[in-house]
């Protein structure tokens, strides 16, 4: 068995609206988390990252995913609800919303993911980054082919710019997922957040907070700090969400 520290950020950054949303469900066997980053206009972006969150984890609480390919097959029937939902109101036609979600199971020590869009998940083992999702996006596609570096991605003008989001037809939706089921230990870390925090705060950056900090939340207030530092003076500035877990041995009368 492994044990588990969790700790949530979403802050609405310089805006007035916080279209984040983020959550976890978990049972003695399972961790589900879930972060979304919805946009459309007209509180259509709160609406559809809220139904994400809310969609998939209601769904794998019912029949928990036992790897990537399942929980690839939540993520396609949460757009299918999300598509739906944009029927039933005109207001709510354009809405969509990025998404990403992280599975682990404690008794065989594993973890599996799906994302689609930009918000991005990190995993640190031994204080490093081990690995991390690359972005639906067009930034990313140029890094891709050797044209743009991440850094010079992360001022580009057009870095908000998604090849695939939750709200999309079903035929040109991009769904990536872990191809195998990932073995994880007590000391892993892992990061799920929206582009409004990591925009701001690099790889190192990230891997030096961590190794700041004595939980899961000093972890998130370190990022946080980062995140305002760089953005101080700016009249505004996207909503910034996380979800952080640490993979921890349980209490002795826990680890049988």
């Amino acid at each position: 068995m492994l044990g588990m520290e969790i700790a949530i950020l979403s802050d609405p950054g310089g805006r007035s609206h916080n279209e984040d949303a983020c959550g976890h469900w978990h049972s003695d066997r399972h961790l589900c988390c879930v972060l979304a980053d919805g946009a459309g206009g007209h509180g259509g972006g709160d609406v559809a990252s809220r139904l994400a969150v809310q969609t998939l984890l209601e769904t794998f609480a019912d029949q928990p995913t036992a790897g990537g390919p399942a929980l690839t097959e939540l993520v396609v029937a949460t757009n299918h609800r999300l598509l739906g939902q944009r029927g039933t109101d005109p207001r709510l036609r354009d809405m969509h919303t990025t998404v990403v979600a992280l599975v682990i199971d404690f008794v065989d020590r594993t973890a599996h993911w799906s994302h689609a869009g930009d918000s991005r998940l990190y995993w640190f083992r031994d204080g490093r980054l081990r690995q991390r999702t690359l972005d639906h996006s067009l930034v990313q596609s140029l890094i891709s082919a050797g044209v743009l570096t991440p850094e010079q991605a992360r001022g580009h003008p057009r870095r908000s710019e998604l090849q695939s989001a939750l709200g999309t037809k079903p035929e040109d939706l991009q769904i990536s997922t872990s191809d195998e089921l990932v073995p994880v230990a007590p000391g892993d870390a892992f990061l799920l957040c929206s582009d409004g925090l990591w925009e701001f705060v690099g790889d190192e950056a990230m891997e030096h907070a961590l190794g700041s900090a004595a939980t899961p939340s000093a972890w998130l207030e370190s990022l946080e700090r980062l995140v305002r530092e760089a953005v101080r003076g700016r009249s505004s500035h996207d909503n910034f969400s996380a979800v952080a877990v640490w993979l921890v041995e349980p209490p002795p009368d826990e680890a049988a």
